[in-house]
C-alpha cells in the first residue's frame, strides 16, 4: 500500500533538490512545551534551513481565547502568514525541530484556511542536520506576498459540536495522548484538568505514527492503516481527533491524510478546553 497522499509528506533529499525553485517556501514550526524549557525563535536564529521563515503555533492564534494554540480568524491568518512571504502559488514545506509536533499543526492550519499546497518535511530538522545538509543562521526579511483564505469548516470541531457527536455518534473521536492520561490514571501536565477521555474514544498515542529513528519519520502507510486499525478505527467513518491541546491531534489527522482519510476534523481544544469544564462529561478507566 501506497500512501494515497504522498505529495504531502517530502524528504529531505527532495527538499535539498528544489529548495531554490522559485514557488517553494520553507517554514520552521518549531514549538516545544513549556517544561522543556526551549526558545523555539532562538533556536531558529541560531540555525534553519537557508530560506526558511519562523512560524509560531502560540503567535498566530486567536488572542481573545483563554486556551493555548487556538486558531485565529481566516482574515488574522491571512495577514500573519502574509507577512512570512507565504501565499497564493507558493509550495509550503514545513519542518520543525520537536519530531513532527509543531509541523503537523502548522500544515493542518494552512489546510483549515483552504490552502492545500502545504507539505511536512519526513524527518524535519534533525533528520536534515545529521545529513550534513546546508544551515543558516541569518535570514532575510520576506517580501510580503497576498495569502487567500478560504475557511474549510469540515475540519475544525469546537465543544459543542464534540458535546453533539456524543448524542449522534456520527464520528469516531481518536485522542491522541498517552494511555495513561487517556485512561486517567495519569496526571494531566497542566494544572487543574481532570484526568480522562472524552467518552467512547479511542487511543492512538502521536508517536505511534512514526518510526522508531532519532528523527520521527513518518511509518509506512500500511503500517499506519494497522495502528488506526488495531485501535478499533473505522477508516471509512468520520473522525475527530483530539489531544491535549490541539498540537498532536494534528499529527493524527495529517496521518489518517497520507492513507487517504481526509474526513478528519480536529478538536482544537481539546482536552485543555473539555478537562477543566465539568459540564463535560468523561470517562476513565
Amino acid at each position: 500500500m501506497n500512501y494515497a497522499n504522498p505529495d504531502s509528506l517530502v524528504s529531505t533529499a527532495w527538499l535539498a533538490d528544489h529548495m531554490n525553485a522559485p514557488d517553494v517556501r520553507v517554514v520552521d514550526a518549531s514549538w516545544f512545551m513549556p517544561a522543556a524549557n526551549r526558545d523555539p525563535l532562538a533556536e531558529f536564529e541560531d540555525q534553519h534551513i537557508p530560506g526558511s521563515v519562523y512560524y509560531s503555533i502560540d503567535h498566530i492564534v486567536d488572542t481573545d481565547s483563554d486556551l493555548p494554540h487556538m486558531l485565529p480568524s481566516p482574515e488574522k491568518f491571512s495577514s500573519m502568514v502574509r507577512k512570512l512571504g507565504l501565499g497564493d502559488g507558493n509550495r509550503i514545506i514545513i519542518y520543525d525541530n520537536n519530531n513532527g509536533m509543531a509541523s503537523c499543526r502548522a500544515w493542518w492550519s494552512f489546510r483549515v484556511f483552504g490552502y492545500s499546497d502545504v507539505a511536512v518535511l519526513d524527518g524535519g530538522l534533525k533528520k536534515w542536520i545529521a545529513e550534513d545538509r546546508p544551515l543558516a543562521d541569518l535570514s532575510d526579511r520576506p517580501t510580503p506576498k497576498h495569502f487567500t483564505a478560504h475557511f474549510d469548516h469540515t475540519r475544525l470541531r469546537n465543544r459543542d459540536q464534540v458535546l453533539k457527536n456524543l448524542e449522534t455518534g456520527r464520528a469516531q473521536v481518536i485522542d491522541a495522548r498517552p494511555p495513561g492520561r487517556f485512561n486517567g490514571t495519569d496526571a494531566e501536565p497542566r494544572t487543574d484538568l481532570r484526568s480522562g477521555r472524552i467518552p467512547g474514544s479511542l487511543n492512538v498515542p502521536f508517536p505511534k505514527i512514526f518510526e522508531a529513528d532519532p528523527y520521527a519519520t513518518m511509518r509506512p502507510a500500511d503500517d499506519l492503516k494497522t495502528i488506526f486499525e488495531s485501535a478499533g478505527l473505522d477508516l471509512t467513518k468520520p473522525v475527530i481527533a483530539s489531544c491535549g491541546s490541539g498540537v498532536t491531534a494534528c499529527g493524527l489527522a495529517f496521518a489518517l491524510h497520507l492513507i487517504g482519510h481526509d474526513e478528519v476534523a480536529v478538536y482544537d481544544g481539546s482536552w485543555t478546553e473539555w478537562g477543566s469544564d465539568h459540564t463535560c462529561p468523561i470517562e476513565t478507566d
